[in-house]
């Protein structure tokens, strides 16, 4: 029963995300688990429990990167599963060591708020550290990001970021854990904090932006092979959409396309594209180190042509853009050759007096990188992207749900350029005000402003879930105390 119980709650956290999307279900989602952990004395037996409930999560909600093996990375349909497989019982194990954990401090009579903070403090080392020691350190969705629509968890986005909502929601399944297992009634009481959300500031109200971007959607096919004639009739196509519309800045997503501004045929081309449109022209593109390795870059050019900035992704993805160690027999899915190198510094993109920050696809998933660009200055937030990969799984919507909150952590618009889509634009309190349907070859002119307010959490950055981590620390060493029995 106690493994079922686990089960459920694996099976109830996938559907709180996208493509199902059932975020009502979010404040119960825990509670299952929470209920074997309180019945099941064996710690081992509660990771074991845990670590299954994890692996259904990982397993249901990351099914696209089975796709992205098998089609992309050529490891056929029994390879890409069994490399997947190995992934999500891997990146299970941080449930396992909450569920371990849980079933020490849910029963004490302060059970909801430690527990909250627990499950608040592993969430959060678990994004930042991963399996960093397997050179796994893949973030994805926190149970926070279930809330991205919710306005007043949303009130704590710019407070402590996306792991304030875990914390909320982390609460609300103790105390519903609680309920089942006809605990006293006063140990509910911390539950009573939640309306004082409603003290703090309100999301600000809709606008529409009187800065204007023009944004290209290439939709280039993943698989495409590129001849010089091919190529060149789509950098017409670019450049045709390129200078569809005037608009001070032009934007070019990630895209699996020879697209090397380093290289002379190429930069003269795009040289030419910013000097027709005359605009600031904002690209995603390959640059090199010095010693020959790739680097996935954005790269800026003013109206005149000249190269003003280039930022190199800082985190790349597993087996995307580098294999981790321990899968050296996985195929990487770029076909560059050899792993990608790590960009090592922030970047800021001055652009008409304004200073952006371009971050690239994957690096959504990690709320102080993206932080970082704001508080060094970024008024205007872009993600290159290419979601192509992921064919149409749900990792589009996961995406897109990630992006989103990172924009109302800061307070910022964020244009999400991607190659064939979700294209959208999205307003400082993380709704979506304008998109391009997806899989069309098109460009379109969308509307933002530039801010310079900054956010306590732009300002502090993770000083929540870190003091939630320590704090059930302490509480742990407090339980294990001789004669203890609070």
């Amino acid at each position: 029963m106690n493994l079922l119980l686990s089960l459920f709650s694996g099976a109830l956290l996938v559907l709180i995300f996208p493509r199902v999307e059932w975020t009502w279900l979010a404040p119960v989602a825990l509670a299952p688990m929470l209920i074997a952990c309180a019945r099941e004395p064996r710690w081992k037996q509660r990771f074991l429990n845990g670590w299954a409930s994890g692996f259904v999560f990982w397993f249901c909600i990351c099914v696209w990167i089975q796709f992205v093996l098998e089609v992309h990375g050529g490891m056929g349909r029994w390879g890409g599963w069994g490399a997947f497989v190995i992934f999500a019982l891997l990146k299970a194990l941080h449930t396992g060591l909450f569920a371990a954990l849980a079933g020490v401090l849910i029963r004490s009579r302060w059970a909801v708020p430690a527990v909250a903070a627990l499950w608040c403090g592993i969430e959060h080392a678990h994004g930042t550290w991963g399996l960093a020691w397997l050179g796994l350190g893949f973030a994805w969705l926190d149970l926070g990001n279930a809330g991205v629509d919710w306005p007043v968890l949303m009130r704590l986005a710019p407070l402590t970021g996306v792991h304030g909502l875990s914390f909320a929601f982390a609460m609300l399944g103790c105390g519903v854990a609680l309920l089942v297992l006809r605990r006293p009634v006063r140990e509910l009481a911390p539950l009573a904090a939640l309306p004082l959300l409603l003290l703090l500031p309100a999301a600000p109200e809709a606008t529409s932006g009187s800065e204007e971007v023009q944004v290209v959607q290439p939709d280039v096919d993943t698989e495409a092979r590129w001849t010089t004639e091919t190529f060149a009739a789509f950098e017409q196509r670019l450049s045709e959409l390129s200078l569809d519309e005037a608009a001070p800045l032009i934007v070019w997503p990630e895209a699996p396309a020879p697209f090397y501004p380093d290289r002379p045929a190429f930069r003269t081309y795009i040289t030419g594209i910013a000097k027709a449109a005359h605009a600031s022209f904002l690209l995603g593109g390959v640059a090199y180190t010095q010693s020959g390795a790739p680097l996935n870059s954005a790269f800026l050019l003013n109206p005149d042509g000249g190269l003003v900035e280039r930022y190199d992704k800082i985190q790349l993805v597993p087996f995307g853009e580098y294999i981790p160690p321990a899968f050296s027999w996985v195929n990487r899915i770029t076909g560059e050759a050899g792993d990608f190198e790590p960009g090592t510094r922030m970047v800021l993109m001055p652009v008409n007096g304004h200073k952006l920050g371009a971050f690239i696809c994957y690096e959504s998933a990690f709320p102080d990188l993206v932080r970082r660009f704001t508080r060094e200055g970024g008024e205007m937030l872009i993600n290159l992207s290419n979601d192509g990969y992921f064919g149409d799984s749900a990792a589009r919507e996961q995406h897109l749900s990630l992006v989103r909150m990172r924009a109302a952590e800061n307070r910022r618009w964020i244009l999400r350029a991607t190659n064939d889509g979700i294209t959208a634009m999205i307003d400082p309190a993380g709704r979506v005000t304008d998109t391009i349907p997806s899989h069309v070859e098109t460009s379109e002119v969308m509307r933002f402003n530039y801010s310079t307010e900054l956010t306590p959490y732009t300002r502090y950055g993770d000083w929540f879930p870190w003091s939630c981590l320590a704090a059930s620390i302490g509480m742990l060493a407090y339980r294990r105390k001789p004669g203890t029995s609070a």
